[in-house]
């Protein structure tokens, strides 16, 4: 079915949404990804539930913590047992595959595309996923790096090897005192490279990478562009969707796209040029796909 021919009843289908957005990406120059967490959700990647009661069990029955996002604030009763959490929480959300292909999905429906991505997530799916690493722009960080808790210098370090140790060689919910990260330059603990606050390392790749981004939407500032959002709620929208809904507003030759079961929203001044579905996003991908 041709876009010329879906009338204005279908289009509002879910059917008639995923026909439409076929063919937009058929049709653009550009596609920009914005990812948040609803994405890696969609993939496996929950943070609760059964997931949740598989791998901290133990944590749950002595700490009566809810979630794993719960978990990763909690005052444990020792730097042992804080590392012991963060090691294995790092490792299931980091180095463990997804359960579903999600990643693999959307590389397969825009890999020959000119795409960037922007997302929110830090748990590196989409390189592990096989997306270009120079079209990757993390912002919030990334669970596979430490640095300095002070910082005390703006460098981050890859922490695999230490976090496979620290899950092997745990026990009784406290990994041994000599594997507690240091930093290498000042001697000070160190910890994730996770944007909570002002102490966040925008280190040499952070920078690359922005400036990756900056080139992309410099070259489509009025190209015929696609803003894909998918998963993105109201933590921080200011990263992703109001831009995206700026730069589509500022653009009349581009379309916005929001993919997020249980919230999607678009402003009035850019609704023309919009299609939001409320539907789980493997799914979308996977009806996509199959036309």
């Amino acid at each position: 079915m041709s876009l010329g021919i879906i009338d204005m009843r279908a289009a509002k289908t879910y059917s008639g949404k995923i026909e439409q957005l076929r063919e937009k990406i058929e049709n653009t120059d550009a596609v920009l990804i914005g990812a948040g967490a609803g994405l890696s959700t969609s993939a496996g990647f929950t943070y609760s539930g059964d997931r949740f009661k598989q791998y901290f069990s133990d944590f749950i029955e002595k700490y009566h913590i809810r979630n794993m996002y719960e978990g990763g604030f909690y005052p444990f009763d020792s730097i042992e047992e804080h590392w012991a959490y963060w090691s294995r929480y790092i490792y299931i959300n980091r180095y463990m595959d997804a359960p579903k292909p999600v990643y693999e999905k959307l590389l397969e429906l825009v890999g020959n595309k000119d795409y960037f991505v922007l997302t929110t997530n830090v748990d590196h799916c989409f390189q592990k996923a096989g997306f270009a690493k120079e079209r990757l722009f993390y912002t919030q960080g990334d669970y596979g790096l430490f640095q300095c808790q002070t910082p005390c210098k703006p460098y981050t370090y890859d922490n695999e090897t230490q976090i496979k140790r620290m899950v092997e060689e745990q026990k009784d919910m406290r990994i041994p005192t000599e594997l507690i990260p240091k930093c290498p330059v000042c001697g000070k603990p160190m910890t994730m490279n996770l944007r909570a606050d002002a102490t966040f390392v925008q280190d040499e790749g952070w920078n690359i990478h922005a400036g990756y981004y900056e080139k992309f939407l410099n070259a489509h500032k009025t190209s015929k562009i696609l803003f894909l959002e998918l998963g993105v709620g109201y933590n921080t929208p200011g990263i992703i969707k109001y831009p995206f809904w700026q730069m589509t507003a500022s653009n009349r030759n581009a379309e916005y796209i929001c993919i997020n079961k249980g919230e999607t929203s678009v402003p009035n001044e850019i609704r023309t040029q919009s299609i939001e579905i409320d539907a789980d996003i493997y799914d979308v991908l996977n009806d996509i796909l199959s036309i």
